[in-house]
């Protein structure tokens, strides 16, 4: 049991560890792109997701860590509450702006021609619009975590304390409970089927270019070589590792609800699969995206000429 114990904490911490350097390595990088340049659309939206999974990593992330290495109970009913909220903001953020991305990269290569004549600009301002929109309106949706403060109701409406091991909540009521699952499961649950949707639509757009490049006798002309088709490739590996993660972790904390008594494992294993995406995003990008190391080369060829 003490190695097992040992590789839990090693895991904890290994995970929290990569996943807030990779995304606040990446998140730096647009940052200081961004003073310099424009982002194009899907960069800007991929700052945001490195944003949002930044925050989920460090209120969800560090918790489990202290955790696993047995620094319990830190925080009173407030200081729980405020953790939880930083936690569902960063989740809800890290799915909208990844349905987002999906979306809006579905719609770029099925309207290719009009989509590049022009309009880079204007989208990216669109873009801007939205995602800031989301922080607006998840920050407010997600205030119903604080709301069961300020009701002093009828006590036969509160249930039994939440522990978190790290944390703790006083009490729970069942409105608030039932318009948090309506506000926040609810459009997460619509986001998912959104990404599903757009990756199966990009899937054949890009089965479609394809076809019909095979007519094309050249050896310089492939799907490969498409700048759009990579982008879009790329878009939905992004894709394909968050719906893998999202639905695994949903399953397993469906599990945990539906049992009585919790098992210490599928506890655990619940906790790691829940920051999977968060943490491996940005090196999933990192692998992934190409315009990083041209971008690199051409900052040190500009520095060293």
């Amino acid at each position: 049991m003490d190695f097992w114990n040992l590789a839990i904490k090693i895991l904890f911490l290994s995970q929290t560890t990569t996943g807030i350097l990779g995304n606040f390595s990446l998140l730096l990088y647009y940052v200081i792109y961004y003073v310099e340049h424009t982002l194009k659309p899907t960069d800007l939206i991929l700052m945001h997701l490195m944003a949002a999974n930044a925050l989920l990593v460090l209120s969800a992330g560090v918790p489990q860590t202290m955790v696993a290495f047995d620094l319990t109970q830190l925080l009173n009913d407030l200081g729980c509450r405020l953790i939880l909220y930083i936690q569902r903001v960063g989740r809800s953020i890290s799915i909208g702006t990844t349905c987002l991305l999906s979306v809006f990269q579905a719609i770029t290569i099925s309207h290719r021609e009009s989509c590049y004549k022009g309009q880079k600009v204007k989208a990216a301002k669109y873009i801007g619009c939205y995602t800031s929109l989301l922080w607006v309106l998840h920050m407010f949706i997600n205030f119903i975590f604080f709301v069961d403060i300020f009701i002093k109701g009828n006590r036969k409406n509160m249930t039994r304390n939440r522990d978190f091991e790290y944390c703790s909540i006083v009490g729970k009521n069942k409105f608030s409970d039932s318009l948090y699952a309506a506000l926040v499961v609810c459009p997460e649950v619509l986001s998912s089927v959104l990404i599903t949707w757009s990756s199966g639509s990009m899937i054949v757009v890009l089965y479609r270019h394809k076809q019909r490049v095979q007519h094309i006798r050249s050896f310089h002309v492939s799907s490969r070589n498409s700048p759009e088709s990579r982008a879009t490739q790329n878009i939905l590996v992004l894709m394909s590792t968050f719906l893998a993660f999202y639905t695994l972790s949903s399953i397993l904390q469906g599990c945990i609800a539906l049992l009585h008594n919790r098992n210490w494992w599928l506890v655990t294993i619940t906790r790691l699969t829940s920051l999977c995406f968060p943490t491996s995003a940005p090196f999933v990008l990192m692998s992934h995206y190409s315009f990083m190391p041209r971008r690199s080369l051409v900052w040190i060829r500009n520095e060293t000429s």
